[in-house]
């Protein structure tokens, strides 16, 4: 199969320009994590819709350790929204409605553990980390991509780039790491 040619779209995310199927193989998704590394934010996405009016949104969403997603959830459409892992390992947490995650909303997805796929239902609060350097996964979720709407943030937890948002992300992640026996991670300056 030949390559489909890649596009940058924004300074976050590039697509396939496919006209009848694309491939994720191991050169995309080492691409697609090398373009997070290099990334300010620490994350990346490839996007295989054709456009932000797709009904169904399908992307790699590459993560490096530290990059901070905000809680969200989607309400304004209800959306599910389904992550596969298919490389390293994601921390998903989920939360209520006033920010409590309980140890069983502490969710590892990683194939050397065997969950290799995490499905959420519309409406739950939940954020994600990478657990490792060169996290990858394919995210699916109902269409279309609307920047006003498609998620609503939790008033809970910091904005992302505050100058609170970084001890946000330590402390849920040195829970995490305690809550499955992982060894703490080396945080830095």
């Amino acid at each position: 199969m030949r390559k489909a040619r890649i596009e940058r779209i924004s300074p976050e995310a590039t697509a396939s320009g496919h006209v009848r199927a694309a491939v994720a193989d191991d050169d995309l998704i080492v691409r697609t994590c090398r373009a997070a590394r290099d990334n300010p934010r620490g994350r990346e996405v490839h996007r295989f819709h054709a456009s932000d009016d797709d009904p169904l949104q399908r992307m790699i969403n590459a993560l490096c350790p530290g990059s901070y997603v905000r809680p969200h959830r989607h309400v304004s459409p209800e959306k599910s929204e389904s992550f596969v892992i298919l490389r390293g390992s994601l921390g998903l947490v989920l939360f209520d409605d006033a920010g409590v995650a309980r140890e069983r909303d502490f969710i590892l997805i990683g194939r050397e553990r065997g969950v290799h796929l995490a499905d959420i239902r519309p409406g739950v609060w939940h954020t994600i980390f990478a657990l490792e350097p060169e996290t990858a996964v394919y995210e699916a979720k109902a269409g279309p991509y609307r920047s006003d709407s498609d998620k609503g943030f939790a008033a809970f937890a910091p904005a992302e780039g505050s100058p609170e948002a970084a001890a946000y992300l330590m402390a849920l992640e040195d829970r995490f790491r305690s809550v499955w026996g992982l060894a703490p991670r080396a945080w830095g300056d």
